[in-house]
């Protein structure tokens, strides 16, 4: 029993008090690794130490040529080039990491923003976590967490999970001493910060934040994993494991292929230290090919994706709170909804009333309005803000609106409520679908009164009378006509007790007197952008379900609203939770893809339809608000929690919609599908770049020149290749064309059929290109490319430096022009569409300046030497027919 109290809570000087005196409400962060450290461990990459292997051997070979051959100090520069690559590489890797950490921590801290309800000078309001104070008066519903630790004051069937502190997944809280459980870790009459309420509700007063709290103390022992191996972290680590085999049966063929080209040249007189000195360089050759091969790049691209597209779908209105689901929601194929808030606008208001008892339906002093109206305040778990202008809703939207339509009829719900005393309380649960407070009556002094709410159908069943005495015909006609108009239903009854009553057992009324009041219908119309959304999913190849606890009545209205279901529908097309479970696991096998409403419901029946679709190969996206709604929140491949849904739900799923609409479900889908593509354009770029550098580099081998690209030079194509085209690919924006295609199957390989035709054939006609030009500057003295037009071909006489610094530049040129083709790849457009893409450009504009800057100054350590202006204008104009070819391509494909 709880005479409930008025409690007025802090003002706002006591509040700043109180956070001067105790401290905020937030929980201070473990000691993070020093950032020098996480610069170090980048070294321990085995990529890093064969490079660095490399770097070493190139040393040696410069000390013995400086040393022991008395050769000048240009030696040295090409050692130092490779250590600048080496740690320009580290470098960049580390700060991109470092960016890609920080967006996660950002979207990690919201959790501190989450509103929490309180009572401030005497008015029910919402704080955000963060502001909570020692002595502040908070509200507690079912599902929510507990923001900090407290002492109840009032409490009603109050079950917390205290799993995260002390293992005990349910503990009942009590502010009756004779119900005190003595062995309990924790007193009966506290809460804890980071615990759940997981059943009833209550009020509390709290008594330590932040820190100071339990959850804070042992803060380090509950550390947030987030390093999350996403399915395509999987794929993607299957294609780096081939891909560097490969390049290491190519480095083995170069380091053979040129040591026993260097036997056959010197046969009979074989200089040792000659033969070490080459063999290192060569050495040096097959490692580099080994680090330009392996695709090192790709971990930081699907990091830079994520990072990138988790901000932005934040701006969207999805809050990503795992990674994976990014991923995951570009391959989904079915769509379980929910009806309240997803589809409709969650603005509960009562539109009719039906009230048997009254001649008309205004309230006045007569008994029946008593029974109403207290029966409507007291048993109720939302509360109203009245401190602005309009009165908002607090807690249960549906309960709210009852209360809002008091208001609107001049009455004080907490008048009302204060007035009587709580005897027993019996919480609203899904699978009752009613809720019942016994009270010593406040309206009615001396008398104790049972109120019923709930299913108009389900209430009235309990009911021993009606007022008016209206018969069941005509209640279930008034109650299906609501339906009809998608409008949500809820029926009052009441019973005057004896002392000698039996009201309720086993969590069930079981009072013989209940009379029924009559009902409310109370509207929530369907959002004005998802119809539309609706069949944008549908024309993307996304199947879409609505799984609600209202009636087949109401859930088929709304589904004819926004076009998902009709006429044309059979009708298996809809069911109910009782008939859904009634079927057995085979029967829901052969009809779950045909179904497009289940109403009435249950947990459970959600959890078994998301589980029969993933059996039938589909990739299930899962909406709920509620703690009902974790069961399918978590079975499912992505789970979505809204934004206003309890904090189980949200704990559960993957996603929160922040703004609760539909049609941020679909950006969510456009995202996830754009991502992948991303990722697709840079294994297209990376790939081809690795076919034409290893085959130039394996054929000069067995050519028996020198590498036609040095080490250094290799390695700045590395950088261009791995961190810039990751950061320019990245980064695109999505495109909505990603609605119009299929989605795609989960388990299919990254690289598909036209990937692979586009990496063998611009890799192979790169590399002919390329090896040709080395044969014929081999042959011939190419001091400008106008040159080539009059050139005479003779003995083969090794390549300049200035022919090397048109290898060099030509190569880099062809993999800056096909960057626009794999930037354009599955977009259907013309690679110079920039729009959105300033990043792009930006990323475009380093690659030509650095290289521009390689070639001018690079000189003996990139082993280079300046080119004409007139050789740069003939260079980059022959090299860009790569992406008029595919302008054509494109454009004969649209």
């Amino acid at each position: 029993m709880s005479q409930h109290q008025h409690l007025t809570g802090l003002t706002p000087q006591e509040v700043e008090e109180s956070r001067i005196k105790h401290g905020a409400n937030i929980l201070t962060p473990p000691k993070r690794t020093p950032l020098w450290k996480l610069f170090l461990e980048k070294f321990g990459d085995p990529i890093i130490i064969i490079l660095l292997l490399a770097g070493f051997c190139s040393l040696g070979i410069a000390a013995y040529e400086y040393f022991g051959l008395q050769h000048d100090s240009t030696v040295f520069f090409e050692p130092v080039g490779i250590f600048v690559a080496i740690f320009l590489a580290t470098g960049l890797s580390f700060y991109f990491e470092q960016q890609a950490d920080k967006e996660f921590k950002i979207l990690n801290q919201v959790n501190d923003e989450e509103p929490v309800r309180v009572i401030r000078e005497g008015n029910t309001t919402e704080v955000p976590k963060c502001d909570i104070v020692v002595g502040d008066i908070v509200m507690l519903g079912t599902g929510e967490d507990i923001p900090a630790d407290a002492e109840l004051l009032e409490s009603t069937h109050l079950s917390v999970d205290e799993s995260t502190l002390t293992g005990e997944p349910l503990c009942r809280k009590t502010t009756v001493p004779e119900e005190f459980d003595e062995e309990a870790t924790f007193p009966s009459n506290h809460v804890l910060r980071g615990t759940k309420v997981m059943e009833g509700h209550a009020i509390c007063r709290v008594t330590a934040v932040g820190d100071a709290t339990e959850n804070g103390k042992v803060l380090e022992a509950a550390q947030i994993d987030d390093s999350v191996k996403t399915p395509l972290n999987e794929q993607l680590d299957r294609l780096g494991k081939l891909i560097t085999k490969i390049s290491y049966a190519i480095a083995l063929l170069i380091l053979v292929g040129r040591t026993a080209l260097y036997f056959v040249n010197h046969t009979g007189s074989i200089d040792w230290l000659d033969f070490t000195a080459s063999f290192l360089s060569t050495f040096m050759v097959a490692v580099t090919v080994i680090v330009v091969a392996v695709p090192e790049g790709l971990p930081m691209a699907v990091t830079l994706s994520l990072a990138y597209s988790m901000r932005r779908m934040l701006k969207s209105n999805n809050l990503v709170r795992k990674m994976h689901a990014c991923e995951t929601m570009g391959a989904t194929t079915v769509i379980c909804t929910d009806k309240t808030g997803t589809l409709t606008q969650n603005q509960m208001s009562v539109s009719e009333t039906q009230f048997y008892g009254l001649a008309t339906q205004t309230l006045d002093n007569s008994d029946e309005c008593g029974f109403i109206t207290e029966g409507m305040a007291v048993n109720s778990t939302a509360t109203l803000d009245l401190s602005g202008e309009k009165p908002s809703v607090l807690g249960n939207p549906t309960e709210g609106a009852i209360l809002l339509w008091l208001h609107s009829q001049g009455l004080d719900y907490r008048t009302l409520r204060g007035n009587t005393t709580t005897l027993e309380e019996l919480p609203f649960a899904t699978e009752r679908k009613y809720m019942a407070t016994i009270v010593e009556s406040g309206v009615f002094p001396g008398k104790k009164v049972l109120y019923v709410k709930g299913a108009p159908e389900i209430v009235h069943g309990l009911c021993a009378t009606t007022s008016g005495n209206v018969d069941k015909a005509t209640l279930d006609a008034q109650l299906l006509g609501y339906q009809r108009k998608a409008m949500r239903t809820l029926g009052f009854a009441y019973q005057i007790l004896n002392d000698d009553d039996v009201t309720i057992v086993d969590q069930k009324v079981v009072a013989e007197r209940l009379n029924f009041l009559g009902m409310v219908a109370i509207s929530d119309p369907v959002r004005a952008d998802v119809p539309q959304a609706v069949q944008e999913c549908l024309s993307a190849g996304i199947d879409v379900k609505i799984v609600t606890g209202d009636t087949a009545a109401t859930a088929g209205e709304i589904g004819r609203q926004i076009g998902l279901w009709g006429d044309h529908h059979s009708d298996h097309a809809i069911i109910t939770g009782p008939e859904f479970e009634a079927l057995t696991d085979e029967e829901v096998y052969n009809r779950v893809d045909e179904l497009k409403i289940i109403a009435r419901a249950r947990p459970l029946d959600k959890k078994r339809l998301v589980e029969t679709l993933q059996k039938r190969g589909h990739v299930v996206a899962v909406t709920g608000d509620g703690t009902n709604d974790a069961p399918a929140l978590k079975t499912a491949h992505v789970g979505l929690s809204m934004g206003d849904g309890t904090s189980v739900a949200k704990e559960a799923s993957d996603i929160t919609i922040v703004d609760n609409s539909f049609s941020s479900i679909g950006r969510a889908v456009m995202w996830g599908r754009s991502l992948y593509q991303n990722i697709q354009r840079f294994i297209l770029f990376q790939m081809t770049v690795n076919v034409a550098a290893c085959c130039v580099v394996l054929a000069g081998a067995f050519m028996g020149t020198d590498s036609p690209l040095t080490v250094t030079q290799m390695l700045w194509v590395n950088l261009i290749m791995d961190t810039f085209a990751a950061m320019a690919l990245a980064s695109l924006p999505p495109s909505e064309g990603v609605m119009k295609d299929r989605p795609r199957h989960r388990e299919a390989f990254i690289i598909d059929s036209t990937m692979k035709r586009g990496i063998i054939g611009t890799g192979a006609l790169f590399f002919l290109i390329l090896i040709g030009l080395v044969y014929v500057f081999e042959h011939a003295d190419v001091t400008s490319l106008t040159d080539l037009c009059t050139l005479t071909l003779g003995g083969a006489e090794g390549l300049s430096r200035t022919e090397k610094s048109y290898i060099f530049t030509i190569f880099v040129m062809l993999q800056f022009w096909n960057l626009f083709n794999a930037r354009a790849y599955l977009t259907g457009r013309s690679a110079f569409h920039f729009k959105g893409c300033q990043g792009f450009l930006l990323i475009l504009l380093v690659i030509l300046i650095g290289q521009f800057f390689i070639v001018s100054f690079g000189g003996q350590m990139f082993s280079v030497t300046p080119i004409s202006i007139t050789d740069w204008a003939l260079i980059i104009g022959s090299t860009s027919i790569v992406v008029w070819v595919g302008e054509i391509y494109r454009f004969l494909r649209r």
